[in-house]
Protein backbone atom coordinates (compact mmCIF):
# COMPACT_ATOMS: atom_id res chain seq x y z
CA UNK A 1 0.00 0.00 0.00
CA UNK A 2 2.78 2.32 0.62
CA UNK A 3 4.40 1.55 -2.34
CA UNK A 4 1.24 2.13 -4.07
CA UNK A 5 0.41 5.69 -2.42
CA UNK A 6 4.33 6.21 -3.16
CA UNK A 7 3.30 5.94 -7.06
CA UNK A 8 0.69 8.01 -6.97
CA UNK A 9 2.15 11.12 -5.44
CA UNK A 10 5.19 10.61 -7.66
CA UNK A 11 2.68 10.58 -10.53
CA UNK A 12 0.62 14.12 -9.31
CA UNK A 13 3.62 15.42 -8.83
CA UNK A 14 4.55 14.38 -12.53
CA UNK A 15 1.29 16.17 -13.59
CA UNK A 16 2.20 18.88 -11.60
CA UNK A 17 5.32 20.12 -13.32
CA UNK A 18 3.94 19.49 -16.99
CA UNK A 19 1.09 22.01 -15.33
CA UNK A 20 3.29 24.40 -15.12
CA UNK A 21 5.70 24.29 -18.32
CA UNK A 22 3.13 23.92 -20.26
CA UNK A 23 1.68 27.59 -18.42
CA UNK A 24 5.16 28.80 -18.96
CA UNK A 25 5.41 27.68 -22.58
CA UNK A 26 2.28 29.90 -22.94
CA UNK A 27 3.40 32.86 -21.52
CA UNK A 28 6.40 32.78 -22.99
CA UNK A 29 4.93 32.69 -26.65
CA UNK A 30 3.37 36.19 -25.87
CA UNK A 31 6.32 37.52 -24.59
CA UNK A 32 8.08 36.89 -27.67
CA UNK A 33 4.67 37.61 -29.41
CA UNK A 34 4.85 41.37 -27.93
CA UNK A 35 8.67 42.20 -28.99
CA UNK A 36 7.12 42.93 -32.48
CA UNK A 37 8.40 46.63 -32.81
CA UNK A 38 5.80 49.47 -32.60
CA UNK A 39 4.01 50.83 -35.66
CA UNK A 40 4.19 54.23 -34.74
CA UNK A 41 6.20 56.46 -31.91
CA UNK A 42 4.84 59.56 -30.23
CA UNK A 43 7.02 63.05 -30.31
CA UNK A 44 6.96 61.89 -26.12
CA UNK A 45 9.14 59.65 -25.64
CA UNK A 46 11.94 59.08 -27.69
CA UNK A 47 11.96 55.68 -26.47
CA UNK A 48 9.05 52.92 -27.68
CA UNK A 49 6.36 53.59 -24.73
CA UNK A 50 5.24 49.56 -24.96
CA UNK A 51 9.01 48.12 -26.21
CA UNK A 52 8.85 46.44 -22.81
CA UNK A 53 5.21 45.49 -22.42
CA UNK A 54 5.74 41.66 -22.80
CA UNK A 55 8.19 41.70 -20.43
CA UNK A 56 7.21 43.20 -17.65
CA UNK A 57 3.59 40.88 -17.97
CA UNK A 58 6.15 37.82 -17.73
CA UNK A 59 7.88 38.91 -14.98
CA UNK A 60 3.88 40.00 -13.44
CA UNK A 61 2.75 36.67 -14.41
CA UNK A 62 5.73 34.63 -13.11
CA UNK A 63 5.62 35.83 -9.60
CA UNK A 64 2.04 36.50 -9.07
CA UNK A 65 0.52 33.26 -10.65
CA UNK A 66 -1.27 30.60 -8.81
CA UNK A 67 -1.94 27.30 -9.21
CA UNK A 68 -4.67 26.90 -7.15
CA UNK A 69 -8.24 27.81 -7.25
CA UNK A 70 -8.60 30.97 -5.37
CA UNK A 71 -11.14 30.97 -2.33
CA UNK A 72 -14.58 30.21 -3.61
CA UNK A 73 -16.32 32.69 -1.06
CA UNK A 74 -14.00 35.11 -1.89
CA UNK A 75 -14.69 34.94 -5.28
CA UNK A 76 -18.53 35.27 -4.83
CA UNK A 77 -18.10 38.45 -2.01
CA UNK A 78 -16.75 40.61 -4.60
CA UNK A 79 -15.89 41.35 -7.89
CA UNK A 80 -12.50 41.84 -9.04
CA UNK A 81 -11.99 45.63 -10.09
CA UNK A 82 -8.58 46.54 -11.84
CA UNK A 83 -7.09 49.63 -11.57
CA UNK A 84 -5.92 52.42 -14.50
CA UNK A 85 -3.30 55.10 -13.00
CA UNK A 86 -2.67 58.09 -16.03
CA UNK A 87 0.31 60.05 -15.88
CA UNK A 88 -0.30 62.79 -17.41
CA UNK A 89 0.19 66.73 -17.71
CA UNK A 90 -1.17 70.35 -18.60
CA UNK A 91 2.13 71.11 -20.32
CA UNK A 92 1.55 67.60 -22.77
CA UNK A 93 0.57 68.70 -25.93
CA UNK A 94 0.13 64.38 -26.77
CA UNK A 95 -2.36 64.00 -23.09
CA UNK A 96 -5.65 65.41 -24.14
CA UNK A 97 -6.39 62.25 -26.07
CA UNK A 98 -5.52 60.00 -23.09
CA UNK A 99 -7.10 62.29 -20.51
CA UNK A 100 -10.78 62.08 -22.80
CA UNK A 101 -10.19 58.26 -23.18
CA UNK A 102 -9.78 57.94 -19.00
CA UNK A 103 -13.33 59.87 -18.73
CA UNK A 104 -14.88 57.12 -20.44
CA UNK A 105 -13.05 54.20 -18.98
CA UNK A 106 -13.97 55.78 -15.62
CA UNK A 107 -17.31 54.96 -16.11
CA UNK A 108 -17.18 51.24 -15.99
CA UNK A 109 -18.06 49.87 -12.66
CA UNK A 110 -15.14 47.51 -13.14
CA UNK A 111 -12.77 49.82 -13.16
CA UNK A 112 -11.24 52.52 -10.89
CA UNK A 113 -9.25 54.90 -13.30
CA UNK A 114 -7.22 57.68 -11.52
CA UNK A 115 -5.11 60.77 -12.73
CA UNK A 116 -2.14 61.71 -11.66
CA UNK A 117 -0.78 64.73 -12.65
CA UNK A 118 3.05 65.30 -12.57
CA UNK A 119 5.43 68.46 -13.14
CA UNK A 120 8.36 67.47 -15.03
CA UNK A 121 7.30 69.20 -17.94
CA UNK A 122 6.63 72.17 -15.77
CA UNK A 123 9.82 74.22 -17.27
CA UNK A 124 8.16 74.13 -20.76
CA UNK A 125 6.14 77.61 -19.92
CA UNK A 126 3.07 76.45 -17.78
CA UNK A 127 3.12 75.30 -14.29
CA UNK A 128 0.72 72.15 -14.02
CA UNK A 129 -2.10 73.41 -11.21
CA UNK A 130 -2.71 70.18 -10.15
CA UNK A 131 0.55 68.39 -10.37
CA UNK A 132 2.61 66.68 -7.38
CA UNK A 133 6.09 66.18 -6.97
CA UNK A 134 4.98 62.66 -5.15
CA UNK A 135 3.32 61.15 -8.30
CA UNK A 136 6.71 62.14 -9.93
CA UNK A 137 8.61 59.62 -8.02
CA UNK A 138 5.64 56.85 -8.04
CA UNK A 139 6.05 57.10 -12.02
CA UNK A 140 9.93 56.48 -11.57
CA UNK A 141 9.13 53.90 -8.94
CA UNK A 142 7.51 51.79 -11.54
CA UNK A 143 10.03 52.00 -13.88
CA UNK A 144 12.55 50.95 -11.54
CA UNK A 145 10.36 48.13 -10.43
CA UNK A 146 9.71 46.79 -14.09
CA UNK A 147 13.62 47.62 -14.47
CA UNK A 148 13.53 50.39 -17.72
CA UNK A 149 13.35 53.86 -17.58
CA UNK A 150 10.01 53.96 -19.65
CA UNK A 151 8.61 57.53 -18.20
CA UNK A 152 6.59 59.78 -20.20
CA UNK A 153 3.27 61.28 -20.63
CA UNK A 154 0.68 60.26 -21.11
CA UNK A 155 1.44 56.86 -19.21
CA UNK A 156 -1.03 54.33 -18.28
CA UNK A 157 -0.19 51.86 -15.95
CA UNK A 158 -2.68 48.86 -15.59
CA UNK A 159 -2.89 47.35 -12.85
CA UNK A 160 0.80 47.84 -11.53
CA UNK A 161 2.09 45.31 -13.67
CA UNK A 162 2.78 47.38 -17.32
CA UNK A 163 2.01 50.51 -18.87
CA UNK A 164 0.96 51.39 -22.22
CA UNK A 165 1.04 54.92 -24.08
CA UNK A 166 -2.50 56.54 -22.39
CA UNK A 167 -4.57 57.70 -25.44
CA UNK A 168 -4.29 53.90 -27.28
CA UNK A 169 -7.26 52.91 -26.38
CA UNK A 170 -6.83 48.96 -28.08
CA UNK A 171 -3.91 49.05 -26.30
CA UNK A 172 -5.16 49.57 -23.01
CA UNK A 173 -8.09 46.87 -23.51
CA UNK A 174 -5.46 44.18 -24.19
CA UNK A 175 -3.37 45.50 -21.23
CA UNK A 176 -6.33 45.28 -19.31
CA UNK A 177 -7.94 41.84 -19.76
CA UNK A 178 -4.11 39.86 -20.12
CA UNK A 179 -3.50 41.40 -16.77
CA UNK A 180 -6.73 40.79 -15.02
CA UNK A 181 -6.42 37.50 -15.95
CA UNK A 182 -3.19 36.81 -14.49
CA UNK A 183 -4.70 38.82 -11.04
CA UNK A 184 -8.21 37.32 -10.99
CA UNK A 185 -6.91 33.92 -8.83
CA UNK A 186 -5.33 36.31 -6.46
CA UNK A 187 -7.21 39.13 -5.92
CA UNK A 188 -8.39 40.45 -1.89
CA UNK A 189 -11.39 41.53 -1.42
CA UNK A 190 -11.75 44.46 -0.20
CA UNK A 191 -14.85 46.90 1.88
CA UNK A 192 -14.48 49.61 3.24
CA UNK A 193 -16.95 52.23 5.18
CA UNK A 194 -17.32 55.40 6.36
CA UNK A 195 -17.22 56.11 10.19
CA UNK A 196 -17.34 60.10 11.08
CA UNK A 197 -14.10 61.25 10.13
CA UNK A 198 -12.22 57.63 9.28
CA UNK A 199 -12.36 54.83 6.98
CA UNK A 200 -12.66 51.80 8.33
CA UNK A 201 -11.04 49.18 5.90
CA UNK A 202 -11.56 45.30 5.93
CA UNK A 203 -9.35 43.30 3.62
CA UNK A 204 -9.78 39.48 3.40
CA UNK A 205 -6.93 36.94 2.92
CA UNK A 206 -4.43 35.60 0.35
CA UNK A 207 -6.04 32.77 -1.91
CA UNK A 208 -5.01 29.50 -1.07
CA UNK A 209 -1.59 28.91 -3.44
CA UNK A 210 -1.32 32.85 -4.01
CA UNK A 211 2.27 34.05 -4.10
CA UNK A 212 1.61 37.45 -2.92
CA UNK A 213 1.49 37.57 0.99
CA UNK A 214 3.05 40.80 1.48
CA UNK A 215 1.17 44.29 0.17
CA UNK A 216 0.80 47.99 0.89
CA UNK A 217 -2.91 49.12 1.50
CA UNK A 218 -3.36 52.85 -0.14
CA UNK A 219 -5.91 55.05 0.65
CA UNK A 220 -6.12 57.31 -2.68
CA UNK A 221 -8.14 60.51 -1.99
CA UNK A 222 -9.72 62.27 -5.28
CA UNK A 223 -11.94 64.69 -7.21
CA UNK A 224 -14.32 63.20 -9.75
CA UNK A 225 -13.23 66.16 -12.17
CA UNK A 226 -11.26 69.24 -12.04
CA UNK A 227 -11.77 72.10 -14.91
CA UNK A 228 -8.19 74.05 -15.72
CA UNK A 229 -8.36 76.55 -18.25
CA UNK A 230 -4.38 76.62 -19.48
CA UNK A 231 -2.85 80.24 -20.99
CA UNK A 232 0.64 79.26 -21.48
CA UNK A 233 2.89 76.34 -22.88
CA UNK A 234 1.59 73.75 -25.30
CA UNK A 235 -1.83 73.58 -24.39
CA UNK A 236 -2.30 77.40 -24.98
CA UNK A 237 -5.94 78.45 -24.78
CA UNK A 238 -7.58 74.92 -24.19
CA UNK A 239 -9.43 74.55 -21.44
CA UNK A 240 -9.54 70.40 -19.81
CA UNK A 241 -11.42 68.47 -17.67
CA UNK A 242 -9.64 65.68 -15.80
CA UNK A 243 -11.56 62.67 -14.14
CA UNK A 244 -10.76 61.54 -11.08
CA UNK A 245 -7.78 63.68 -10.14
CA UNK A 246 -5.71 62.27 -7.40
CA UNK A 247 -5.82 64.89 -4.27
CA UNK A 248 -3.97 62.38 -1.33
CA UNK A 249 -2.17 59.21 -1.79
CA UNK A 250 -1.04 57.69 1.49
CA UNK A 251 -0.33 54.55 3.25
CA UNK A 252 -2.87 52.92 5.69
CA UNK A 253 -0.89 49.88 6.67
CA UNK A 254 0.81 46.44 6.04
CA UNK A 255 -0.98 43.65 4.64
CA UNK A 256 0.03 40.42 5.39
CA UNK A 257 -1.52 37.89 3.44
CA UNK A 258 -4.19 37.40 6.57
CA UNK A 259 -7.57 39.01 7.13
CA UNK A 260 -6.82 42.43 8.61
CA UNK A 261 -8.82 45.99 10.03
CA UNK A 262 -7.56 49.10 9.27
CA UNK A 263 -8.93 52.86 10.53
CA UNK A 264 -7.77 55.69 8.28
CA UNK A 265 -8.25 59.40 9.01
CA UNK A 266 -9.51 61.21 6.41
CA UNK A 267 -7.11 64.11 5.74
CA UNK A 268 -8.40 67.94 5.72
CA UNK A 269 -7.47 70.39 3.50
CA UNK A 270 -8.23 69.03 0.84
CA UNK A 271 -11.10 69.08 -1.65
CA UNK A 272 -12.08 65.41 -2.91
CA UNK A 273 -15.37 63.49 -3.66
CA UNK A 274 -14.35 60.15 -3.36
CA UNK A 275 -12.08 57.41 -1.95
CA UNK A 276 -10.26 54.29 -3.57
CA UNK A 277 -8.33 51.65 -1.51
CA UNK A 278 -5.76 49.41 -3.53
CA UNK A 279 -4.41 46.53 -2.14
CA UNK A 280 -0.67 46.74 -3.66
CA UNK A 281 2.06 43.86 -3.67
CA UNK A 282 5.11 44.62 -2.09
CA UNK A 283 7.40 42.33 -4.93
CA UNK A 284 5.92 43.15 -8.70
CA UNK A 285 3.76 45.83 -7.85
CA UNK A 286 0.32 44.24 -9.08
CA UNK A 287 -3.07 45.58 -7.75
CA UNK A 288 -4.40 42.73 -6.02
CA UNK A 289 -7.29 44.44 -4.43
CA UNK A 290 -9.24 47.44 -4.85
CA UNK A 291 -12.40 49.01 -4.04
CA UNK A 292 -13.87 52.53 -4.01
CA UNK A 293 -16.61 54.77 -2.19
CA UNK A 294 -18.23 58.33 -3.08
CA UNK A 295 -17.01 60.78 0.12
CA UNK A 296 -19.55 63.17 0.66
CA UNK A 297 -18.23 66.94 0.25
CA UNK A 298 -18.50 70.01 2.49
Amino acid sequence: MTDSYSRKARLNRLFSVSQRMAGIKVLLRLFHAAQAPASTRLRRPARSAERRYGAVLLIGALTGMTLAASDPVSAQQQKRVDVLELFTSQGCSSCPPADALLRKLAERDDIIAISLPVSYWDHLGWKDTLAREAFNNRQYQYAKARGDRDVYTPQMVVNGLTHVVGSRHEAIESALAKTSRLLEPVTVPIKIRLQNDAVEIETGAAPAGSAYRMGQIWVVCYKSSVGVAIRRGENTGRSISYTNVVREWLPAGKWKGEPAHFKFRIPRGESFDAIAVLLQADDSRAMIGAAAIPYPSE
